[in-house]
């Protein structure tokens, strides 16, 4: 007979294996680092590439604790879309007008999220969770890092797709103005 604890590892991973030709919701292996002022995007998407526009998608904080003297203190998400738009009476408050999601990529799965002139404070984790997926998966995690140490970026204006969303590595940074070519 099996001891109890090799049982309950072997449901964990049994649980944990997504089925074959499940859709699952994917975030970035590695934090997003930004400066200050920085417009950052948020990478999450679905594989294999599933259609969200009528679905709900809501980013949060999970580690931010709600605001006592905030009468709306249930508001909880850093952008939520429900019914095919945007929905900001449940955004908090320090959020509005600075988030967006690429509308026309929720057809092909893209649910990363952009941010506006990040600010130290936004440094955290996010989540990105699509409550009515029908899978194992359905919630990513991304980690943000606001460093003012960190030099300020050019901003990205191009929508991230699944097959885009690793980090660049130095070969692919583009040289500054007063940058030299060797």
């Amino acid at each position: 007979m099996f001891p109890l604890w090799t049982l309950i590892l072997c449901s964990a991973f049994i649980v944990r294996t997504p089925v074959e030709g499940e859709v699952l919701v994917i975030g970035p292996k590695f934090p997003i680092i930004a400066a200050p002022g920085d417009d950052v995007i948020l990478p999450c998407h679905l594989e294999p590439t599933f259609d969200v526009r009528g679905l709900t998608v809501e980013w949060s904080q999970p580690d931010l604790k709600p605001d006592p003297s905030d009468r709306l203190s249930r508001v909880e998400y850093v952008h939520l879309y429900r019914d095919k738009k945007e929905v900001p009476d449940m955004k908090l408050a320090s959020y509005f007008r600075r988030t967006e999601l690429f509308m026309d990529d929720l057809k092909h799965g893209n649910i990363s999220l952009k941010i506006l002139n990040v600010l130290e404070e936004d440094s955290g984790r996010y989540r990105c969770f699509i409550p009515k997926l029908r899978s194992s998966m359905k919630a990513a995690i991304v980690q943000l890092v606001v460093d003012p140490n960190v030099t300020k970026t050019l901003t990205t204006e191009m929508p991230l797709h699944p097959r885009n969303l690793q980090t660049p590595g130095p070969q692919d940074v583009t040289p500054q103005k007063g940058d030299t070519a060797l």
